[in-house]
């Protein structure tokens, strides 16, 4: 004799990102779940509020130093000229950047100390 009823079949539910849920609990977080994480704008504006630091600027230095070494063996001059005009370029840049990151901390401290008022 045929069999009439269906076998039940595991339901596979794809959500608008393509992700496969599988049966259960998938239409919201149970109470053990983790919290949301924040917005990256709220990183943005926490990594802004910090003081410069001169680490922070002797890193971009190197990696702008670096970047310009590269750029200019490959146009074709010489790597000992390339690296005698980075050294010089690290050492005016360093404080440079530091000073930059300064005059702009202290600027955005006096806007967000105005916008409380």
């Amino acid at each position: 004799m045929a069999q009439t009823k269906r076998k039940r079949r595991t339901k596979h539910r794809g959500n608008a990102a393509g992700m496969v849920e599988t049966r259960g609990r998938t239409g919201r977080p149970g109470p053990n779940a983790a919290p949301a994480k924040k917005g990256s704008g709220r990183a943005r504006v926490d990594r802004y509020s910090q003081p410069p630091t001169w680490r922070g600027s002797v890193n971009r230095a190197a990696l702008a130093t670096v970047l310009f070494i590269v750029v200019v063996a490959v146009i074709g001059q010489p790597i000992a000229t390339a690296i005698a005009i980075g050294l010089v370029m690290f050492l005016i840049y360093v404080p440079i950047a530091y000073y930059t990151d300064n005059y702009l901390y202290n600027r955005r401290q006096r806007t967000a100390g105005k916008g409380k008022v």
